[in-house]
């Protein structure tokens, strides 16, 4: 058994309620139900060992598949299993004792049972405080269901505490437990717990802690178990070995399969064979029953949980059985039943799998180049790439290849290289695309994929694209290809000659795509020089668009929302962001290049302008786990959150993203936020190593230097040192004036509010506390900027003092306060309370040091509330909760919640 507890708070806090109600002195009775293998032992072990903490006797017993045969087995293991001083008292009552081995047995009788169960209530009641657990109910022999039910109603002011466990996937319609189970689940002392399966996330989490493992495997494990923490153990020691199904997991899944009747077992070969899911009627077909037999032998496997009802179909009760099955079946069986399917089925896709399947090459390439181009027509991409690549495996084993897929393998391979690019993977575009051969579609592809992912060649293949156009529509997007690449490069002014060339070509052909690509370059120019207004003339146009492409239309909503949001127009940035990332979700495209801009864009909005619990619930849709330079992005973003408030997954998200470092902006992003948290961990001189490391993911003249410059001289102000001051103010200067192409225009409200605040930062670093400079920062930031208007509050309020203007330092210490406490950003609030400590404040003390998160916090902690209840009250993680929890208690130098409270009330802090 793994050592960590994941995902399962919720359910120990719903079963530790109820063992505190029965340490108070009201019984109760918990009943565990879950799939073999969810975690439901894990569940009461973790329980039993709070009991024990508790002081809790505890007594476990564990039931047997023996049928009738030996009655209250489990009460006899948990009584052999006892402490000395329940031992003690089993010996004072003979009729227990002849429970224990070694012990002459009475004959049973209904009057022996009474007496029995009597005996067990005098010791329970002698012994308390008890915990009694009683292990796998589905196979309680008829005297243990008897004993279950005694106890439930019979315990009430006793401190005794029942918990029962029961595999609900062995519940079948007819099991003599399940009568029992609804009989006590409507008593008021039961707790009924339903164990669910676990989230992707949890289970990735869970994974995690069983050792080293890639994202891909990680990937696979999690899709494979299905939320079962067993499933997941056993996947993971397979892998390591190389198996794919590990001998005891399908010996454990095809055990439940063996005990079906020939028809059932029939049936569900028929149903593995379909997939995780079939229809009623097309399984009904393939089975070859009878209707009478079929419906009774589905009848059998639903009732015993191996599939369930779905819609007008089946689907299997967990994807692990349906393999177990599949893999069991003998070849010739199972290809004659893939036939049957594809006999019987019309959908491209479903036919391309069971041709596959069933060894008819020619049906299944002619399928796949059929199901890619439907999947494209739907906006599905991933998909359509999938099926692309499926019927060009195929090419080279099928004669006639080129008439089944009804297109050349150029054309195929070149549809694949985009939709893998459209899916957010254009590493496996450009790989595709350089074994095709060189015209000019594939140069303006390939140069479009590498300038996304700031490769320099981009330009090489762009000009091939333009030498090469065989008609105006190659040479119009050629053009608009072109005049992108060379934007940001020495050669940037040729590009308004290329842009105004490619307009041309593109409204002579009605090309729509690279008509919208030129503008859409065009307006990024115009921004750049300075000339805004123009810039949302232009974008407007691009955006209104109807391209035909919705790539570019992606494109074209991003840069209408990043022009918007530089600008400091914040509600317009948000619409357009919105209104792109609805078009991303409806087309399929949420993971291409702007698909993914679009999501992190929208989070930055959202926490510029103060809205942190939307961000933060963003936020917590970025994987943490990542495999692709996409995920790795938008994992990168959910650290400006995670930062600023202090919270727990920064480290853990850092050592994630620390293999995908070599990208840019993942670089420049994850280590920027890095050398923040090494601020505010009081590690200036770690801070300067990742300050350091982003600049070098960075382009001369990148706006994103002036933040990172700041940042670090933040860092030097802190060592107390001047090296390198001078280069990070001149790198920061350079971005501002010259930028990239050495034709800056005046940067948008956080540009220059950035270049403002490295300035102060850099006349800090030499000792000079500027209120002008500081009081200017603050202004420029408050455009809209909540979290860095607070922060350059702070720094306001510490040049004021030193300049001894004590009453308006503490003002703007006081509105700083204010902020950092509504946006609950824990490490800005604690250092303004050491401020205000060290310049000694009114108010700085009163609440104890603690932020204003934190009373609230203390006031639920008072009131009895677990963390969990806290977290559904206030809107916030249970993580975060346990973070504010920990704070409260170091600040009151209190050791528990209870003497936190007392305390809180001897301070009046509690209001």
């Amino acid at each position: 058994m793994n050592g960590l507890l994941v995902g399962r708070a919720a359910e120990l806090a719903r079963l530790v309620r109820v063992l505190e109600s029965a340490g108070a002195g009201t019984a109760g009775v918990a009943l565990i139900g879950g799939d073999a293998g969810i975690g439901k032992t894990r569940l009461a072990t973790e329980l039993v060992a709070e009991a024990r903490e508790r002081g809790f006797h505890v007594l476990v017993g564990q039931c047997a598949e023996l049928g009738d045969a030996l009655p209250y087995l489990p009460l006899a293991d948990a009584l052999r299993g006892a402490g000395p001083e329940v031992r003690e008292a089993i010996a004072e009552r003979p009729l227990l004792g002849q429970l224990l081995p070694g012990s002459e047995s009475a004959p049973p009788s209904a009057l022996t049972q009474q007496r029995l169960f009597g005996s067990l209530l005098g010791l329970l009641g002698e012994v308390q405080p008890v915990l009694f657990v009683i292990e796998d109910l589905h196979w309680a022999d008829r005297s243990t269901r008897d004993l279950l039910v005694f106890l439930s109603r019979m315990v009430q002011t006793e401190r005794v505490c029942v918990v029962g466990t029961y595999r609900t996937d062995d519940l079948h319609r007819r099991h003599p437990m399940r009568s029992v189970l609804a009989e006590l689940k409507r008593l008021p002392t039961v707790t009924a717990l339903e164990v669910t399966p676990l989230g992707s996330g949890e289970m990735s989490d869970y994974v995690a802690t069983l050792g080293s493992v890639d994202p891909q495997r990680l990937g696979e494990i999690v899709t494979r178990a299905d939320g079962n923490p067993f499933y997941a153990e056993e996947l993971f020691a397979a892998m390591a070995e190389g198996d794919s199904l590990p001998d005891g997991l399908a010996s454990l899944l095809m055990s439940r399969v063996e005990v079906l009747s020939e028809s059932g077992q029939r049936v569900l070969r028929a149903a593995a064979v379909a997939g995780r899911r079939v229809e009623d009627e097309l399984l009904r077909e393939v089975s070859g029953l009878p209707l009478a037999d079929f419906e009774e032998a589905v009848r059998e496997i639903v009732s015993r949980g191996l599939l369930r009802v779905d819609g007008y179909g089946y689907a299997f009760r967990h994807a692990l059985l349906q393999e177990a099955v599949y893999t069991d079946l003998l070849p010739g069986e199972r290809t004659r039943l893939h036939a049957a399917f594809a006999g019987l089925l019309t959908s491209p896709a479903e036919l391309a799998h069971h041709y596959l399947a069933g060894h008819d090459l020619a049906g299944a390439l002619s399928a796949s180049a059929e199901a890619g181009r439907l999947a494209e027509r739907l906006g599905a991409p991933a998909e359509a790439h999938s099926h692309y690549d499926q019927a060009l495996g195929l090419w080279e084993r099928v004669e006639g290849a080129e008439a089944l897929a009804g297109e050349s393998r150029v054309v195929l391979a070149f549809r694949s290289a985009v939709m893998a690019a459209d899916s957010g993977d254009n590493h496996r575009a450009v790989h595709q695309l350089r074994a095709l051969p060189s015209t000019s579609e594939v140069n303006e592809r390939l140069a479009y994929y590498l300038y996304e992912m700031d490769d320099r060649s981009s330009v090489e293949f762009a000009e091939r694209a333009v030498e090469t156009a065989g008609s105006q529509t190659q040479l119009a997007r050629a053009l608009a290809t072109l005049s992108r690449t060379l934007s940001y490069t020495p050669r940037h002014t040729e590009v308004e000659d290329l842009i105004a060339r490619a307009l041309e070509a593109a409204r002579t052909a009605g090309v729509r795509d690279a008509e919208a690509g030129a503008l859409i370059t065009q307006a990024a120019r115009a921004e750049l020089q300075g000339d805004v207004d123009r810039a949302h003339t232009i974008i407007e146009t691009a955006t209104t668009m109807s391209t035909g492409d919705l790539a570019m239309d992606l494109r074209a909503r991003f840069f209408h929302a990043r022009i918007h949001y530089e600008q400091g127009l914040l509600e317009a940035a948000a619409d357009m962001a919105d209104e792109g990332i609805r078009m991303a979700r409806e087309s399929g495209l949420t993971w291409s290049t702007y698909g993914t801009d679009l999501r992190f864009l929208r989070f930055l909005i959202h926490y510029v302008a103060g809205e942190w619990d939307q961000a933060e619930a963003v936020a917590a849709g970025f994987p943490a786990r990542v495999g692709t330079i996409p995920e790795a992005t938008l994992s990168s973003f959910a650290l400006f959150i995670e930062v600023a408030r202090g919270l727990p997954a920064v480290e853990p998200r850092l050592e994630l993203l620390r293999p995908f470092w070599s990208d840019g902006l993942v670089a420049y992003m994850s280590r920027g936020l890095a050398a923040e948290q090494a601020l505010w961990n009081g590690d200036p001189a770690t801070a300067l190593e990742h300050v350091h490391a982003a600049f070098a993911a960075l382009d001369p003249g990148d706006s994103g230097s002036v933040r990172v410059a700041a940042m670090g001289l933040w860092a030097l102000a802190d060592l107390g040192s001047l090296e390198g001051a001078d280069s990070l103010i001149e790198a920061a200067r350079f971005a501002i004036t010259a930028g990239p192409t050495g034709q800056r225009g005046e940067m948008g409200p956080e540009g220059r509010a950035w270049a403002l605040r490295a300035e102060a930062e850099w006349h800090r670093a030499h000792g000079r506390l500027d209120v002008d400079l500081w009081r200017a920062t603050v202004t420029a930031f408050d455009y809209g900027f909540v979290y860095e208007t607070a922060r350059a509050r702070w720094r306001l309020a510490e040049a004021l003092l030193a300049a001894g203007d004590r009453v308006a330092a503490q003002a703007e210490w006081e509105l700083a306060r204010e902020t950092a406490g509504k946006l609950r950003a824990a490490p800005l609030e604690t250092a303004l309370t050491e401020f205000g400590r060290r310049a000694r404040f009114g108010g700085a003390h009163g609440d104890g040091g603690l932020t204003a998160r934190e009373l609230e916090v203390l006031r639920l902690v008072a009131e009895g509330l677990t963390n969990r209840e806290i977290a559904e009250r206030l809107f916030i993680a249970q993580k975060t909760v346990s973070v504010h929890v920990s704070n409260i208690l170091a600040k009151l130098d209190a050791s528990t919640r209870t003497q936190a409270a007392a305390t809180a009330r001897s301070r009046g802090l509690l209001g």
